[in-house]
């Protein structure tokens, strides 16, 4: 099993911060097609969200190499990340299929985290520099680590879209680890093991996902958005 470096294994590094509630939606829900969280006539992706399952069991049988801050790892299953259909934050179902051919960034992420404003300013900026070269950014809320995602949908898709102008998919709220996992994440952690097995361990781990569905690295809390770039821009080239 691959180990992390030290810095990925996160104690309660992120703090609680006010947030004014949020009452206004960047979209309206009733409309008939997706489009993106915050409405921009420069984006045509979809926003997705997930349903819930059991997670996998501790640990992983994945041959996986550790290097630095990145799990380079094979797919422990023949599945692709174009199997499932999820649903957006809005409550509407959307396959995966979708996004066939696009290169993808997951992301767990939290609105009242210590990495919350470097996390999402830099997944916007990347989302923005490689949108139209194939690049989609997927974002999970979850409510699992110090309970740092405690609002509701509307809540979150509007934090995202007026605070820091988020044009990448808000997905549905979900759980990444324990009993009710979604399934998207138990494919995603199965095909891509890390330190504590395939938990993830905090707000804001990354997974990449080539063209083809298939995970191909993980990145803990830590690594920026940022420090992801070059990677990205191998698989939009391949």
């Amino acid at each position: 099993m691959a180990s992390l470096s030290s810095s990925s294994v996160l104690s309660p590094i992120c703090t609680f911060f006010s947030q004014p509630k949020l009452n206004l939606y960047c979209n309206s829900s009733s409309s008939s097609s997706y489009k993106p969280t915050c409405s921009s006539s420069k984006s045509s992706f979809f926003q997705n969200g997930l349903s819930l399952l059991t997670a996998k069991s501790f640990g992983s049988s994945l041959k996986s190499k550790n290097m630095g801050n990145t799990i380079y790892a094979r797919a422990a299953t023949e599945k692709t990340i174009y199997d499932f259909t999820v649903k957006d934050i809005d409550d509407k179902d959307v396959p995966l299929s979708t996004f066939k051919g696009k290169v993808l960034l997951i992301v767990n992420v939290a609105s009242r985290c210590g990495l919350t404003t470097s996390n999402y300013t830099e997944l916007s900026s990347v989302y923005e520099k490689y949108k139209n070269q194939g690049l989609e950014i997927l974002a999970f809320p979850c409510n699992q680590f110090g309970a740092q995602e405690p609002g509701s949908n509307p809540e979150i898709k509007q934090f995202a879209c007026t605070r820091f102008k988020a044009e990448f998919p808000i997905f549905d709220k979900v759980d990444v680890n324990g009993p009710n996992t979604a399934p998207v994440y138990q494919f995603l952690k199965s095909s891509a093991g890390g330190f504590l097995g395939d938990l993830v361990k905090w707000n804001f781990e990354k997974f990449l996902v080539d063209k083809n569905g298939k995970v191909v690295e993980r990145y803990p809390p830590t690594t920026s958005p940022l420090q992801i770039e070059k990677d990205i821009e191998k698989l939009l080239a391949a």
